[in-house]
């Protein structure tokens, strides 16, 4: 049926070669939610300048679509986009939050049905619900915003819900928390497509934090310091200066002032994991750099990162990523 489909929809993409992202949006969409998704994927480009994204939005009934806004969005593209993308996301809608909402209606199972066994499948914040829903979750790790995860665990117990986390990525199914960790959901796929150069380009454009990993808190009860009390920013910025450098954290206490407790502390409030963990993964994003932009040696690749030799910064990737640095260096120069 997909395949019917797609032959009969030829032509909502117009770019052949791009990557074709098709955003699924329902009555009540969060209007913020689709300008994510556009505005990333619709701002990634190669180092030629070439667009990497084809980026349209459907419906499953298409028309005027009710926002969480004072405004209407006409949608004029149906379901049938979805049997031609390689990647579908749907962002959350305000149905979620009713009391029936959040049973999937038939129009809406007939347009996930479209959808290519092998297409990559994204949730923003309560949109996780449709996926549930649609079993596309069983079995997996998902998570959804904080606010519903027990209405969520009580709804589909086969889900193996995380509520602690910014998004999940479960292979070609992947699943992110409130509505600004769908900026984090969308960086995260373009650096897996393309690499951190052009998620960190994309990044600087939309002025956001280029890479916040997956497993982060989603919600940190102090994300800035009290007025007039010290805080870690002084610290973080000289060790982004001094990766290559063995740092401890009695140096980037001493930075602020502060003993190592206090530091320690302060820093897990305002950032959500420990020093050590940060420091970790500003190294592999120095290490993914270098090895995207540079042709130095492993070797000298692991000692600007601040890794030290090529077998730590191999083993630190592996865990991260899966790939070893060359196979990462291989992969993301052929992929722009």
């Amino acid at each position: 049926m997909a395949n019917m489909c797609k032959n009969q929809a030829m032509g909502f993409f117009t770019r052949p070669g791009r990557h074709r992202v098709a955003v699924l949006v329902r009555h009540g969409m969060l209007v913020m939610e689709l300008g994510i998704v556009t505005r990333l994927f619709g701002t990634a480009k190669s180092a030629d300048g070439e667009p990497l994204y084809e980026v349209v939005t459907c419906t499953p009934e298409p028309g005027q679509i009710r926002t969480d806004a004072d405004v209407t969005v006409s949608v004029g593209l149906g379901p049938e986009v979805l049997a031609e993308a390689d990647t579908v996301v749907i962002p959350a809608s305000s149905i979620e939050y009713e009391p029936s909402g959040q049973d999937l209606t038939e129009p809406l199972a007939r347009a996930l049905e479209l959808i290519r066994p092998d297409a990559r499948i994204a949730s923003i914040c309560s949109g996780a619900f449709v996926l549930a829903a649609a079993g596309l979750l069983d079995g997996r790790k998902a998570t959804t915003h904080w606010r519903s995860a027990l209405d969520f665990q009580a709804k589909f117990p086969k889900v193996a819900l995380d509520p602690n986390v910014l998004y999940t990525d479960d292979g070609n199914v992947l699943t992110s928390a409130g509505v600004a960790s769908g900026i984090d959901l969308c960086l995260h796929m373009i650096r897996r497509d393309h690499g951190a150069a052009v998620a960190n380009e994309v990044a600087r454009g939309t002025v956001v934090s280029p890479h916040r990993e997956g497993g982060q808190a989603q919600f940190i009860r102090r994300p800035v310091p009290e007025p007039q009390s010290s805080s870690t920013v002084a610290a973080r910025a000289w060790a982004l200066e001094n990766l290559d450098r063995p740092l401890t954290l009695r140096e980037l206490a001493a930075k602020e002032a502060m003993s190592t407790r206090t530091f320690t502390r302060r820093f897990r409030d305002e950032v959500g994991i420990s020093a050590l963990q940060w420091l970790t993964r500003q190294r592999i994003e120095r290490a993914r750099q270098l090895l995207e932009e540079t042709d130095l040696p492993v070797d000298r690749v692991a000692a600007e990162a601040g890794f030290g030799t090529a077998a730590s910064l191999r083993q630190h990737l592996q865990a991260a990523l899966g790939v070893s640095p060359s196979a990462y260096r291989n992969t993301f120069r052929e992929a722009v």
